[in-house]
């Protein structure tokens, strides 16, 4: 059984309602640097970079793609665990870091990309910005800056973000 949580138009008011507020909250992106996570947050990062380009005219704003795969927690634990590609050719030394994600929900690979950013320089503060705020599910205290939808979800359930229709869909499982 799926229920849609997000229709491809308030995608795109999500889309564009977040890009006005990083608009508001970092002005030129001068001192800023955005990071999509692999695997899936990288598609809604790019996204937003592409959005920014068009509603700021700014096409200096600097992006780059995380793995975090060999700083998880249940890394060794795992089997055929395949790591992305991580694309940063910056420093974010005394930079204002925002990470983006497409659904928070333990806030573990949150923690695990706030280990491997350091591998880059010490940001002067790092931010968080998901699509999806999975409530009530949290195992490490991690909380979003910027959010595009909080659902309430009970344990059993998935969000799955679909790229290709430009949906967010509920599944149970």
């Amino acid at each position: 059984m799926k229920k849609i949580i997000l229709t491809s138009d308030e995608l795109n008011i999500i889309l564009d309602r977040i890009c006005y507020q990083l608009i508001e909250s970092y002005n030129d992106f001068s001192n800023t640097v955005l990071i999509g996570l692999q695997p899936r947050g990288v598609f809604f990062a790019r996204k937003i970079i592409n959005k920014l380009s068009e509603v700021s005219m700014n096409n200096n704003i600097k992006y780059g793609e995380l793995d975090s795969t060999f700083f998880r927690d249940d890394f060794r634990r795992k089997d055929n665990i395949k790591p992305n590609e991580t694309n940063i050719e910056f420093l974010v030394e005394d930079k204002k870091v925002l990470l983006i994600d497409d659904v928070l929900y333990t806030g573990r690979s949150i923690r695990s990309s706030l280990d491997s950013i350091v591998s880059f320089g010490r940001p002067k503060s790092i931010e968080l910005l998901v699509l999806i705020n999975r409530r009530f599910s949290r195992e490490i205290p991690i909380e979003p800056k910027y959010i595009g939808k909080s659902v309430d979800v009970i344990n059993f359930e998935r969000v799955k973000v679909d790229w290709k229709k430009n949906n967010v869909v509920l599944l149970n499982q």
